[in-house]
């Protein structure tokens, strides 16, 4: 094997600059790899880890633990969104791309890469605009088979006035639906209140108690009830089933498969039951990726005749980015990014892929990486293992394409990235050409 040390304080680099979390276990669930990158999302030292195990650190069960199913499975898990506990307590939440090691033709370990979306999570608990108008259902973007039916099925549960249960993933628009029923149901716009469910909000029910004292026909949509812990769930239910049924429109939603959560105790089965008398589940929006572009045309439509814009549409190449992306953070995120866009635009018309902010070209652009990956990143056999020197020439290479891609092959800027100078960048791409 030819001397691979020169190879190595760049390999170092990317473990220590590179934008995603990088974690490996062995076969125990121990750590033997922790990035920066990783201790900046959870917290914690190299040191505090290495003699424990993930589940022991992390309090997950051994099925919630992303690595630790990896390591029972021996199969890769891609895009897969986990929500836990870092070291100060605070909740965070991660998409993760996970893969099997193997050694010797049997299984060693396992290696996740981590992108962090805590805060794009934090936003997309907001509710979507409303442009200070009552927001019926003719408002919402329904052009997917799924959503139609879940309008149908709204405006049922609107006439008769029974309990409902949205479920769906946060940024899906659970509280559009929520408010549609709400103005199907009610002639009264300002009687719609929702009541945040959150873990350091505990006075949902005070809340409740005080609006019940007015004598006003309210629809209440108490969001993420699977967030109030089980003692205060068993309390709301107790207040709800005292309430006349004619009088109130009552709206619970629930951020994942509610018999799911039931199992894992964080919903209570007489709570669910309550609210079950109809169940609308809200599919994320790269599973009704249709209602995408009319969401947009909307969008425009609506900042046109708010602001005197002269926004209209989508350039074709920006289209296919949007339809080709997988908007973990469902109608929020896309209705954010929009709110970003528009926000730079003076005279355009269309938006213009040189329009669109660089974090969202990056995100894309990590997905179409983690979708297409190359080989030589993880070997799943004993014939695929390469020299180290030949590894690390290829983990070179990739990275660095990758750069200035990411720089839309600006050297100077991709080089200021890479912290080398542009001679250097120059030199190395010139060496990764020649090999």
């Amino acid at each position: 094997m030819k001397n691979s040390e020169p190879l190595l304080p760049f390999y170092k680099f990317i473990a220590t600059n590179v934008s995603v979390g990088i974690h490996a276990v062995d076969l125990s669930g121990k750590t033997i790899i922790y990035n920066t990158k990783m201790k900046e999302i959870e917290g914690f030292h190299f040191d505090e880890l290495a003699d424990r195990s993930v589940i022991e650190m992390f309090s997950f069960r051994q099925h919630e633990s992303t690595l630790m199913r990896v390591l029972q499975t021996g199969k890769k898990e891609i895009n897969v969104k986990q929500t836990y506990w870092n070291k100060n307590g605070h909740e965070i939440t991660t998409i993760n791309d996970t893969f099997p090691l193997y050694g010797e033709n049997k299984l060693i370990g396992a290696i996740e890469f981590a992108r962090d979306i805590t805060s794009l999570e934090k936003l997309v608990y907001q509710p979507l605009r409303r442009y200070d108008e009552p927001l019926t259902f003719d408002m919402i973007t329904a052009v997917s088979e799924s959503m139609r039916q879940i309008i149908a099925n709204a405006k049922k549960a609107a006439a008769v006035k029974l309990p409902v249960l949205l479920i769906g993933e946060s940024g899906t628009g659970k509280d559009l639906v929520a408010e549609g029923i709400h103005h199907a149901a009610s002639p009264d716009p300002e009687a719609f209140v929702t009541l945040v469910s959150r873990r350091s909000v505990p006075s949902v029910l005070d809340k409740l108690q005080e609006l019940l004292q007015d004598d006003k026909a309210y629809t209440f949509f108490f969001e993420r009830v699977d967030f109030l812990s089980l003692d205060i769930q068993e309390e709301l239910l107790e207040i709800l089933q005292s309430l006349p049924q004619s009088k109130y429109m009552l709206i619970g939603s629930v951020g994942s498969d509610p018999i799911t959560l039931i199992e894992e105790k964080k919903l209570s089965k007489s709570l669910y039951y309550f609210f079950a008398t109809m169940a609308i589940t809200i599919p994320n929006l790269t599973d009704r990726k249709e209602d995408i572009l009319p969401f947009v045309d909307d969008y425009f439509n609506r900042h046109r005749e708010r602001f005197a814009s002269n926004v209209r549409d989508l350039a074709p190449d920006v289209q296919d980015l949007f339809l080709q992306y997988d908007w973990p953070g469902n109608l929020k995120e896309l209705e954010l990014l929009l709110d970003e866009i528009v926000s730079f635009m003076t005279t355009e018309s269309t938006v213009t892929s040189d329009l669109l902010p660089m974090h969202f070209r990056f995100k894309v652009q990590q997905q179409d990486t983690s979708n297409h990956e190359p080989e030589f990143f993880m070997f799943q056999q004993q014939n695929d293992v390469m020299p180290l020197d030949a590894y690390l020439r290829e983990a070179e290479s990739y990275y660095v394409q990758n750069v200035l891609n990411l720089y839309e092959g600006n050297i100077t800027k991709a080089a200021s990235a890479l912290g080398m100078s542009r001679q250097n960048l120059q030199y190395r791409i010139r060496k990764i050409k020649n090999q």
